[in-house]
């Protein structure tokens, strides 16, 4: 890892240690490693507040350092949930506390995704950030938050004039989108409630929010998404509507749930030619079969 013995030290948080090498004139205290991480680094990563004050005393280290991927000390302390580091990092003037790394990934994004909710609050209550920046695929903190189920993190970001629930990251695909394909219904809860959201936003291949959870088997989240105005049948760009998927997956409870509604047809072909019967056929899926078959016709005796 090419790390000093005063890097080493810093990543185990042996203080002891870190004061006596910071004592030598001939130990450099802000050498990165083969990854770019300083001492600092180290100690900010694994959360140990003491050892970063040492180093953040000294006028011969910058704390707002890139390492190999265009993190900062900061980020790193975001992302691994080091509120008292992070604390500690926002304290300084030297350091950009919305810096995004190589990837346009925020402090905020890391934090947001990760799920730390007081650290979100530290950054939330600063002039010198943008709550809703995207990174290089278009994705913001929230979108980040909503991917990953991260509730509390989205009622946060929500609380913000400045943030836009209803943005479309890369390939269109909005914060919704993400939590429905995820099956987090409460996040979907949330961003439901949100006026300027558009519960049928499609992705660049024309792919719903139902479309997704009806096809990860999503059954909370199907259930909340038709009760808004959203379109049951609506097929993306392959012909492939809600019904489609999920009878192609075997979510039997999801086929009943959207066979309750009159605009879904279970026997319209996909492009591919193949209706929902018959992709339910075609992998077996028995209970789904049992569904989509048309009755049987009764037989009429003739005396």
């Amino acid at each position: 890892m090419g790390h000093t013995p005063l890097a080493w030290a810093a990543r185990g948080g042996h203080g002891a240690v870190v004061e006596m090498l910071l004592e030598r004139d001939d130990v450099d205290p802000d050498k990165p490693g083969e990854a770019g991480q300083t001492p600092l680094f180290l100690a900010a990563c694994n959360g140990h507040e003491e050892i970063v004050k040492l180093f953040l005393k000294r006028d011969d280290i910058n704390p707002d350092k890139l390492d190999n991927g265009g993190q900062t000390p900061l980020w790193w302390a975001a992302f691994y949930g080091h509120e008292r580091v992070v604390k500690l990092l926002l304290g300084r003037n030297d350091v950009n506390s919305d810096r995004p790394d190589r990837f346009g990934f925020t402090p905020l994004s890391a934090a947001a995704r990760e799920g730390h909710e007081e650290i979100v609050k530290l950054f939330l209550m600063r002039d010198d950030i943008n709550p809703d920046k995207p990174d290089e695929d278009g994705r913001t903190p929230l979108g980040w938050a909503a991917a990953d189920g991260m509730k509390g993190v989205v009622k946060l970001l929500l609380g913000r004039d400045d943030v836009n629930p209803n943005r479309p990251g890369e390939f269109g695909r909005t914060p919704l989108w993400w939590a429905a394909l995820g099956g987090y219904g409460g996040v979907v809860e949330i961003l439901l409630g949100q006026n300027n959201v558009n519960p049928d936003s499609p992705d660049a291949w024309g792919r719903t929010p139902l479309a997704m959870a009806a096809e990860t088997g999503r059954k909370r989240v199907v259930k909340l998404l038709l009760r808004r105005d959203v379109n049951p049948y609506t097929p993306d760009m392959d012909g492939q509507t809600p019904l489609y998927y999920a009878s192609l997956n075997g979510h039997e409870e999801v086929v009943r749930l959207l066979l309750e509604r009159e605009e879904v047809s279970p026997n319209e072909p996909s492009s591919y030619r193949q209706t929902a019967l018959e992709g339910a056929a075609r992998n077996g899926h028995q209970g789904v079969v049992a569904l989509l078959q048309p009755p049987t016709p009764t037989a009429h005796r003739t005396t």
